[in-house]
């Protein structure tokens, strides 16, 4: 491929590679580590989500071998105890290292950049709207009391999944986080980081005889005006619908 035909991706690649000549010595800048844990201390409602059951059901082995992408929703709720266990299995707390909290999917430099959205349609005890997940406190922040699914499915491409299923986690990027240590390649482990959570939510889903199935292809800034981000600073990566099958 010629210089002239590479387009934005290609060129990101070449010139994010790391080599032995360009593995320079630096140094962090600790004073202006970003915060690591957001939050919205003006939420409407904070719901405790109730604890993760951490025994128990599907080996893994098989739940490796039942996972697939289910893109058909029944009008079924999901109880608030299956959303807790897809939230804990996406991005649960499971130690304590230092000041850094380990979570149940890995992350480059153990800086977790991934934040935790949810919109919520039919979920036992829990209002439709658009929540954020409080990674210290383990709870939902309210932030709109509104069915967002017809504008997330137009944001979505038109698919009917977004609003058919009982939540869509949406997953967004506060890119400073992995920025100040990784510099341009901190792209490489957003997108990494948000795989391995999207992973860890199909397998939760299977576990608990639900059905999932992430997304990629959506008008990034509908998006982002839907959960009130920047899109700069603060951007969305990924998303996932999950909803019963039955």
């Amino acid at each position: 491929m010629t210089e002239k035909n590479k387009g934005i991706g290609d060129r990101y690649q070449e010139e994010t590679k790391y080599t032995r000549d360009s593995m320079s010595g630096g140094f962090l800048e600790w004073d202006s580590m970003p915060e690591p844990f957001k939050q919205y201390p003006d939420a409407r409602q904070k719901i405790k989500l109730p604890a993760p059951v951490k025994d128990g059901g599907m080996g893994l082995w098989q739940t490796l071998c039942k996972r697939r992408s289910q893109r058909d929703f029944s009008a079924s709720p999901l109880s608030l105890q299956d959303l807790s266990q897809l939230i804990f299995a996406s991005q649960g707390v499971t130690a304590q290292a230092g000041e850094y909290l380990l979570r149940t999917s890995p992350s480059a430099g153990a800086l977790y950049p991934i934040e935790t959205y949810l919109a919520v349609n039919r979920v036992e005890n829990l209002a439709p709207g658009l929540y954020h997940f409080n990674i210290t406190k383990y709870s939902l922040e309210l932030l709109k009391e509104s069915d967002e699914s017809p504008a997330l499915c137009r944001a979505g491409l038109g698919q009917t999944m977004v609003m058919e299923s009982a939540a869509i986690f949406i997953w967004t990027a506060l890119v400073a986080r992995s920025k100040w240590k990784y510099r341009e390649r901190a792209y490489r482990y957003i997108y990494m980081d948000a795989g391995h959570i999207g992973e860890n939510l199909y397998l939760a889903a299977v576990a608990l005889n639900l059905g999932c199935c992430t997304i990629g292809a959506f008008y990034d800034d509908e998006v982002n005006a839907i959960i009130g981000v920047d899109g700069v600073n603060e951007t969305a990566v990924y998303m996932g619908a999950v909803g019963r099958c039955d």
